[in-house]
């Protein structure tokens, strides 16, 4: 069998979750390297910062890179690819192949918007999206809309299909952090610092919750738009005024910006006083930093909604799907108009706004009753660490961009297959 030529075109170098799913999908195709001859495309992700570790993935990409910029100068701009896999959001899809496949987070929300729609019919022939919550936005959402003529279509939405494949497990080695934990009770919240993540709401309602527990500390990992010194200045700044805003507090908050070394979320995960991982945000494309704990086995405190529920449910005797985590009760309400982004998030769509009694009242749960949410969690991360293995994973991408079962053709066969050809005489 010929090797697909194959561009991947994304944030690839990102420290983003965009930059994270451009990886996964490369590390899928890298595993059948005998099906794919493999060519990347890195975009700018906002003011993201890059990665900055010097590993055999990152100097793969940056020689792949040069490589494949080369092959499209030496082609005036012309190189033929056979199938283009696209990371990034709908609208800035277009043909490159004459097959594309547009992967993307999707939308944490309960309506993606009309141009994402038009995009994806017009460019692509079909898009994976991280979430089943992601794929179902993208079926359900439906617009009554006018073509040239003035003709109304009732219903129209998305016509090319699209398929949920999540991310492996993800698990490193511990490697400590210099932090002086103070206090014996901990958790942890990541996120940047923006209005989806309700991250002002987490502290505050944290601090509410145990302003008199000298024992009590919260890890918040967090950025405002990049991994600078500027960035971390400001974003102490901004942290400093919403604490001093709460009066005299006796728990503890500690703030890590920026990039850790590799295995630092791991340390902090295991680390024996760490209690739980926060998660309150009004919704996650995926939700990498609860499945990363998860898989980790630390408990999670959550609301049972949006892309996070591919993840923290699993089945009990009778198959019904159960969440495993400390719940948090929400609401689904129409977004902040703050929060409003054209041709991103609509006007009229809606997510969730965990509730604050729940949240702490989970909590002291987490305390109270912390074996038995401990127990669950270890039950949950076996089930992840055998559901989300990298094979099965992996498998899912070759067979998405192939379109069949790659298990058809086992690498022996390819090689000899590729081999026979230049044999030919």
């Amino acid at each position: 069998m010929f090797k697909k030529k194959v561009l991947i075109k994304g944030p690839i170098l990102s420290r983003s979750g965009y930059g994270e799913q451009a990886r996964c999908i490369l590390k899928a195709l890298r595993s059948r390297e005998d099906l794919f001859d493999i060519h990347l495309i890195n975009i700018p992700w906002g003011r993201t910062g890059q990665q900055s570790e010097v590993t055999e993935e990152t100097e793969y990409i940056r020689e792949n890179l040069q490589r494949t910029a080369t092959l499209i100068q030496q082609n005036n701009n012309q190189a033929a690819f056979d199938i283009s896999v696209q990371v990034t959001i709908p609208n800035e899809f277009q043909p490159m192949a004459p097959i594309n496949i547009g992967y993307t987070a999707g939308i944490e929300t309960t309506k993606v918007a009309p141009q994402w729609i038009a995009k994806a019919n017009e460019a692509v022939n079909k898009i994976i999206t991280v979430s089943n919550h992601g794929k179902k936005v993208f079926e359900q959402t439906k617009y009554d809309v006018h073509d040239q003529e003035g003709n109304e279509h009732k219903g129209w939405g998305l016509q090319v299909p699209v398929e949920s494949i999540n991310y492996p497990v993800r698990v490193s080695e511990p490697n400590e952090v210099n932090i002086d934990f103070k206090t014996s009770k901990n958790f942890i919240t990541i996120s940047q610092w923006g209005p989806r993540k309700n991250l002002e709401n987490t502290i505050k309602w944290f601090v509410e919750k145990f302003r008199d527990d000298p024992d009590v500390g919260l890890v918040v990992k967090t950025n405002t738009a990049s991994d600078t010194v500027i960035d971390r200045e400001f974003t102490q700044g901004r942290m400093q005024a919403l604490l001093d805003s709460f009066g005299e507090r006796k728990c503890s908050v500690y703030l890590i910006h920026g990039e850790l070394p590799a295995g630092g979320l791991a340390w902090l995960y295991e680390h024996p006083t760490m209690k739980a991982l926060i998660n309150i945000g009004h919704g996650e494309g995926f939700g990498l930093p609860l499945f990363e704990a998860a898989c980790h086995g630390l408990p999670l405190i959550t609301i049972t909604w949006s892309g996070q529920m591919d993840f923290i449910c699993k089945p009990n005797k009778k198959g019904k799907l159960v969440p495993m985590v400390i719940p948090v009760d929400y609401n689904i309400k129409q977004v902040q108009k703050e929060v409003v982004w054209k041709n991103v998030i609509v006007e009229d769509a809606e997510w969730a706004y965990a509730k604050e009694s729940s949240f702490k009242r989970a909590l002291q749960e987490s305390l109270d009753k912390e074996k038995h949410f401990r127990e669950k969690a270890k039950s949950l991360q076996k089930y992840i660490l055998d559901e989300f293995s990298h094979d099965k994973i992996h498998k899912q991408f070759v067979d998405s961009v192939l379109g069949f079962d790659s298990s058809l053709i086992q690498p022996s066969e390819a090689e000899e297959n590729e081999e026979q050809v230049l044999e030919f005489e």
